[in-house]
């Protein structure tokens, strides 16, 4: 058929709103809704969850908004703070179930609070002044990449916040293509599955994830970055905390009695390889990075993340690091350097690769969308890396934006309504 499919065709015959153009600035008004409503996540080292209260407002506002469009199945875990939904099929025929997943929470690394979005209509090529008074800018040659989107519009910050298109551009999306699914149930289509998780950027997104209550045959993250990405490749990730302990001695008497808790970070950092701190690595490249470093003389504290595609990489970086604590304790004494190492998540590749339809169905859906395909490792995880490890193989998919985590943040509108497009067409490919 077309780009489309017959039920979107018959659709448009109609005259009501379609996919070739589902009344896509409700994706952006959706958008612009949620990332004023802060759901930052915090890191916790006492078990609470989700790590913050304020994510249950989105989910609240979510599950609202799909009983009112008409999804079934709707349940909000109300400890948890997760919301499921089912959009139900319209075809007999046997069509795999398939889930669309995105993260409500924003990361912690810079404030998500009175975000301040601003559209820039058009989009000349030139540099975007974010806050005047502050004289913060996002500059297309710190940035070069935004010059491909010459012409379109884009969605900035205010220079004060992040934006939050990390997630909440991938909820905006699932939830306008499940609206649209809701009105137009004369398209055929198998039984979908959404969810909406908290805590992902604090790595603790699906540990309360109930697998068979989502009931997903396979699903798609709705969580990457520009327009065409489709990740199926992610790092082996590893956290590992350091208490190290000094000796605090007034350092006019200190002569071979102090030891500096923070000069021992210092040097631990120096043990490891240059090459392989994140601001010199790409692609494939595998990282030790020292996420937080607190601390006095008497004691210090640093938080590291390890990151590497390849296991027995990831494996040797972990060997590696436990050896520098060990060397310095025997330099310094014995429990000079505690060392708390923790596996996060795994790559999801070899989980996906018997699946490899989920990537094939979402090249051709990006292609009859015209659409390039950006098969890509993910410098990073999602939720769907875990969900595939724990029976639901989840690659992931674009949303369309840039330079999350920072107020540098920016996403295009264009990319957002492809997205919808994508997802949509994603489904009628499964439903045949």
């Amino acid at each position: 058929m077309d780009v489309l499919g017959k039920g979107i065709a018959r659709a448009i015959a109609t005259g009501v709103s379609t996919i070739e153009g589902v009344r896509m600035s409700e994706v952006i008004e959706r958008f612009l809704k949620y990332v004023k409503i802060d759901t930052q996540s915090e890191e916790k080292e006492d078990g609470t969850f989700p790590s913050t209260e304020k994510q249950k407002n989105l989910a609240l506002l979510l599950k609202q908004e799909l009983e009112e469009m008409g999804a079934e199945e709707i349940f909000y875990d109300e400890k948890y703070c997760y919301v499921y939904a089912t959009i139900p099929a319209t075809t007999e025929k046997e069509v795999p179930v398939l889930g669309f997943i995105a993260h409500m929470d924003t990361s912690p690394a810079i404030s998500g609070a009175n975000v301040n979005p601003r559209v820039v209509k058009n989009y000349d090529g030139k540099d975007i002044i974010l806050n005047q008074q502050e004289n913060i800018v996002l500059s297309s040659e710190a940035f070069p990449e935004i010059k491909e989107y010459v012409g379109k519009d884009l969605i900035v910050t205010d220079g004060l916040t992040l934006l939050g298109a990390d997630d909440k551009a991938g909820v905006s999306e699932i939830i306008t293509m499940a609206a649209f699914l809701c009105k137009h149930k004369e398209v055929k289509h198998g039984k979908i599955r959404i969810a909406f998780t908290p805590d992902e950027e604090v790595g603790a997104g699906v540990d309360y994830f109930d697998v068979e209550r989502f009931g997903a045959d396979f699903a798609y993250t709705v969580d990457g970055g520009k327009l065409g990405e489709l990740e199926y490749e992610n790092f082996n990730a590893a956290g590992a905390k350091l208490t190290i302990h000094g000796c605090s001695v007034h350092p006019g008497d200190a002569k071979n009695k102090m030891l500096n808790a923070l000069l021992l970070a210092q040097e631990f950092q120096g043990m490891l390889p240059v090459e392989q701190n994140p601001m010199y690595t790409e692609k494939y490249e595998g990282f030790f990075h020292l996420d937080a470093l607190s601390g006095t003389v008497e004691q210090a504290v640093a938080d590291y993340i390890i990151r590497d595609h390849d296991k027995a990489k990831f494996e040797e970086k972990k060997r590696k690091f436990l050896a520098v604590a060990s060397f310095l304790n025997d330099k310094y004494g014995a429990g000079t350097i505690e060392v708390n190492l923790k596996d996060s998540y795994y790559n999801m590749k070899e989980k996906i690769e018997p699946h490899m339809h989920l990537i094939e169905n979402a090249k051709r859906a990006m292609e009859e969308l015209s659409v390039e395909p950006i098969v890509t490792p993910i410098r990073g995880g999602t939720d769907g890396a875990r969900l595939s490890f724990m029976g639901l193989p989840c690659p992931n998919l674009c949303t369309g934006g840039h330079n999350f985590h920072g107020k540098y943040e920016y996403i295009c509108v264009q990319s957002m309504e492809a997205v919808v497009k994508i997802l949509l067409k994603i489904i009628e490919i499964y439903a045949g």
